[in-house]
């Protein structure tokens, strides 16, 4: 899952000059990390919802440790993606 979603992340937020190689699954998708900003997490977002069938809700107390890590959203995605 999570080679899937570097690539994911790569393709719909159009991250020009990066390869999944350069995503640290472990660092941070904002801020320093990969600079990801409160829009990128909106189509994040949607984008989850689109192709897992996860809904993410704005404001849930939950969101800061989903989107932590590359790693940690990862994970959630294959907790609760739809079959």
């Amino acid at each position: 899952m999570i080679k899937e979603l570097k690539l994911l992340l790569i393709d719909e937020l159009n991250l020009e000059g990066v390869t999944p190689d350069d995503i640290d699954e472990d660092g941070p998708m904002f801020g320093d990390g990969l600079g990801l900003d409160s829009i990128d997490a909106l189509e994040l977002a949607v984008i989850l919802d689109q192709r897992y069938g996860i809904r993410i809700k704005s404001g849930d107390d939950l969101n800061e440790k989903i989107f932590s890590t590359p790693g940690a959203l990862a994970k959630f995605i294959e907790k609760n993606k739809q079959k």
